[in-house]
């Protein structure tokens, strides 16, 4: 299984960005996803998580309405659409992935997810 995430770059405050994260070995329709990032110093922190039925979204409270994630079934990938972004939200951006079920909140913790994507770098600045 390779997760594969692009879309970061260089963007001003209250900008936007789309990212994207593809995957070859499964099928992301038939799991649960994630992003996550993380900031020089700091833990890897939740982001929003996606049940497997693509129904339900959870978002961490900082994104507070600016985050979207999307699953884009047609070509197996998830985006997540981030806007009126902040340099607070400067950070490596990963996606990540599950078959395995959450439940109690274990969809915020980075040992809840199997595969992660390589990260993509989100700088926010003017």
């Amino acid at each position: 299984v390779q997760l594969q995430a692009s879309g970061g770059g260089l963007v001003q405050p209250g900008g936007e960005l789309r990212l994207s994260c593809a995957a070859s070995g499964l099928t992301f329709s038939n799991n649960n996803v994630g992003w996550f990032r993380q900031s020089p110093g700091k833990e890897r922190e939740f982001v929003v998580a996606s049940f497997r039925s693509g129904r339900q979204m959870i978002y961490a409270d900082f994104v507070k309405g600016r985050f979207t994630i999307h699953r884009d079934t047609a070509k197996n990938a998830i985006h997540l659409q981030m806007n009126s972004l902040e340099p607070e939200d400067s950070a490596v951006y990963y996606c990540a992935v599950t078959s395995r079920n959450w439940n109690s909140g274990s969809f915020k913790y980075a040992r809840s997810y199997d595969y992660w994507g390589q990260g993509t770098q989100v700088t926010v600045s003017s």
